[in-house]
């Protein structure tokens, strides 16, 4: 009973839980970032061009897809939380890293597919060649989140509870 108490402390799902909200919050301002700065190139290339406002949309739906990484990553934690049968300490570092992991990889891309598509869009508007360049730095840009996705999925496998 005593090692019960030493490897699963009351404040342990503390951890749980910050993984969770990391997850989620990171991710989502990865996500409006991306999206508000790819929507200041939209609109300033679409003054002189609005042909092209739909093919340029494409920055702003990968900016929306990093905020699903974590929304997943995060429902997959706090699935396998079950802090009233116990819950370790060691399940509740892992679980805070899993978040982590996405959460601060997804902010990197979204920070990333912002800036690239808010230059990309406007290169775009004056060169229409552009366009394959620009799509292939996106998901270059789009893959720094799903490694984070991919790393906090194999972290969240980690974790058990073996408190009794």
């Amino acid at each position: 009973m005593d090692a019960a108490k030493q490897y699963c402390p009351s404040y342990s799902p503390f951890f749980g839980f910050a993984g969770v909200a990391s997850a989620m919050i990171f991710t989502a301002l990865g996500s409006a970032y991306g999206t508000a700065k790819s929507g200041i190139g939209i609109t300033g290339a679409g003054t002189f061009k609005p042909h092209l406002i739909m093919k340029a949309l494409i920055p702003v739906v990968m900016a929306g897809i990093i905020a699903v990484y974590g929304l997943v990553s995060s429902v997959l934690i706090s699935g396998s939380m079950s802090p009233a049968e116990g819950y370790s300490l060691f399940s509740g570092m892992i679980h805070l890293a899993s978040g982590l992991c996405v959460g601060l990889s997804g902010l990197a891309a979204g920070w990333t597919v912002g800036i690239v598509g808010d230059v990309g869009v406007r290169s775009y508007a004056k060169e229409p060649k552009m366009f394959v360049v620009l799509v292939l730095i996106l998901i270059f840009a789009e893959v720094l989140g799903l490694y984070g996705l991919i790393v906090s999925l194999i972290l969240n496998t980690k974790a058990v509870n073996n408190c009794s």
